[in-house]
């Protein structure tokens, strides 16, 4: 009996064992090298990384950057008016 991805006989080939040829190595890849190569090798994948990412073009970061200070002086006169406004309560009620 067979389908479209296989018989039931015969199993698709991820199911099939590995080759007994490999040889499983207790540290894998990272044993082999030393601290200074790992090191290293952190490094350039960061370096890699940081490539990847889409920066921001002046305009946007002038805009980003004033949003979040607008944003910021509005939070801090919210926080303000609350504690002062709590503060008087506080001095009403207890004297």
């Amino acid at each position: 009996m067979t389908d479209a991805v296989g018989s039931i006989d015969m199993p698709d080939a991820q199911d099939e064992a590995p080759d007994s040829k490999k040889k499983n190595r207790k540290g894998g890849k990272r044993a082999k090298k030393g601290p200074l190569k790992r090191l290293a090798l952190f490094y350039r994948q960061i370096v890699a990384e940081l490539r990847k990412v889409v920066w921001p073009t002046r305009n946007q970061l002038t805009s980003y950057t004033t949003a979040v200070i607008i944003f910021v002086v509005i939070m801090i006169g919210l926080i303000t008016l609350i504690d002062y406004g709590l503060g008087h309560a506080a001095k009403y009620v207890f004297g």
